[in-house]
């Protein structure tokens, strides 16, 4: 039986009253020694990350979550006001809670909230987004060298590198999870 049977990343699990996301795992082992499982967790409450092992969280209960669609609609102070597709309730949400996910959030994009009882405790974002670029130098040919980049300001003020010819206005692809440039949209 393997020991990471029943893990996967994205699932609640609860530890001493608490609530923390898995963001990843993997198990390591030296010589004849017992296998260890080591988990990077997030608490739900709090947005603070963290590495645990599998012995020292003991056995591992995942909380069941469901999965809303929700519309953002604006920034208040440190909190994300989104509202349910489905019933118009408005739900605010920390930016530590949100992390690194607050430079993608779009007015009136619909994202995917995670909720515990009811209650949205995190926002899942999908793995490539299309933004417009606001600030860049002038397109320029790269005189036969390949791969040569620039930095642009997208309209969210996340910086990327993007190739010579990406101008002003131009829409591009951006993963999530690393924010790199993944192709010109058309």
């Amino acid at each position: 039986m393997s020991l990471t049977e029943g893990l996967h990343k994205g699932m609640v699990i609860r530890h001493e009253d608490l609530l923390y996301t898995v963001l990843d795992f993997h198990g390591s082992q030296k010589g004849k020694q017992k296998g260890t499982v080591h988990i990077k967790l997030r608490a739900i409450a709090t947005g603070h990350t963290g590495e645990r092992t599998l012995d020292e969280l003991g056995k591992i209960d995942e909380v069941p979550t469901q999965v809303k669609h929700v519309q953002y609609l604006y920034a208040d102070r440190d909190d994300r006001v989104f509202m349910d597709a489905d019933t118009f309730e408005q739900y605010p949400l920390a930016e530590d809670v949100l992390g690194d996910a607050v430079p993608f959030l779009v007015e009136q994009k619909t994202y995917s909230v995670m909720t515990i009882d009811g209650q949205p405790v995190s926002l899942r974002l999908p793995p490539i987004v299309v933004m417009e670029v606001a600030d860049t130098a002038p397109p320029q040919h790269a005189g036969g060298a390949t791969n040569v980049q620039k930095e642009a300001a997208l309209c969210n003020g996340l910086m990327v590198q993007v190739p010579l010819f990406i101008k002003n206005g131009d829409l591009v692809r951006v993963k999530t999870e690393n924010r790199e440039y993944q192709g010109k949209e058309h």
